[in-house]
């Protein structure tokens, strides 16, 4: 840890991508704030400091192994995929990358620990789950394709925006869920896209996601699909009176995702060509979430 600099830290650990956990978070404070109307600040921070830190922790494992298999050595590098390029940069950095790793993670369950204890044992499944995703993701969940389609979207959605809302009102609801849903499916989407750049350097490693086991043309087809789940969940919800009708908001994205799921489908084989796709694609998932939070924050205040 000596030779590392607080930049390295932060490249190794993807800073720019560290946004989603928040706003992840703030969807599931949101959700909760409508139905309690108040909010506990001290819990809020330490849910947020967890979800971060959990973030951060699954991108270092992520570089850290990929960099001690080989893997980061053979990928087409973009800026949304193919990791950092810290690691075979600087291979010193190494050690450093595996402690951030950990550190990060018994931050995670530090945090976890508390809000275990403030807000109830419902929260443990959830907890446990995602200790589960960051341990695995790397090494095995990669190598079962449809695990490891759901499993980003499942962290992020499901553990992530439900976790927030029963550690600040000990229960859960509807809303809960389908606030969750919208997330589930776009960062599923999004790590879905941004596998496609590393297709051959991934199949050679022994991983077997969509875009290997599928191809690129078809794993493009389950990518609007989940495109679609997004949506379709949001009007669901509010259909059904989990979600107030001021989260209609998020479907002023829609336009974006009609851009990047053409561009996906008929860029999927011309990389360079895609990485713009991939750029709207991240813009669309952060994008859609905060509307999401924004529209439920509207509907308290209204």
């Amino acid at each position: 840890m000596s030779r590392a600099t607080l930049p390295d830290l932060l490249r190794i650990a993807r800073a720019p991508f560290l946004l989603l956990g928040p706003i992840a978070v703030g969807v599931g404070a949101a959700a909760a704030w409508l139905d309690l109307g108040g909010l506990d600040p001290l819990r809020l921070a330490v849910i947020l400091l967890g979800a971060v830190a959990a973030h951060v922790s699954v991108n270092a494992f992520n570089e850290y192994q990929d960099f001690r298999s080989g893997l980061d050595l053979h990928t087409q590098r973009t800026p949304f995929s193919g990791g950092s390029g810290a690691l075979p940069e600087r291979p010193e950095l190494a050690p450093a990358a595996r402690a951030l790793a950990w550190g990060a993670l018994l931050v995670t369950v530090a945090c976890g620990l508390y809000l275990l204890r403030v807000a109830g044992p419902g929260l443990l499944p959830l907890g446990l789950g995602g200790l589960a995703l960051v341990l695995l993701y790397t090494r095995w969940i990669n190598r079962l394709p449809l695990l490891c389609l759901i499993a980003p979207g499942t962290g992020f959605g499901l553990f992530m925006v439900m976790g927030t809302y029963y550690a600040l009102t000990g229960h859960f609801t509807d809303t809960a869920l389908f606030a969750a849903l919208p997330v589930f499916f776009l960062v599923n989407g999004l790590l879905l896209l941004n596998q496609f750049p590393d297709v051959e350097p991934d199949a050679a490693a022994g991983r077997r996601h969509l875009p290997i086991t599928l191809g690129r043309r078809r794993a493009a087809q389950v990518f609007g699909a989940l495109l679609a789940g997004a949506y379709l969940s949001l009007l669901a919800g509010v259909w059904l009176q989990a979600l107030p009708r001021t989260t209609l908001l998020a479907l002023l994205t829609l336009p974006l995702a009609l851009s990047v799921w053409r561009g996906a489908r008929r860029r999927a084989e011309q990389i360079p060509a895609l990485v713009p796709v991939l750029g709207r694609n991240v813009a669309l998932t952060l994008a859609t979430p905060l509307l999401l939070g924004i529209g439920m924050t509207l509907a308290h205040l209204a």
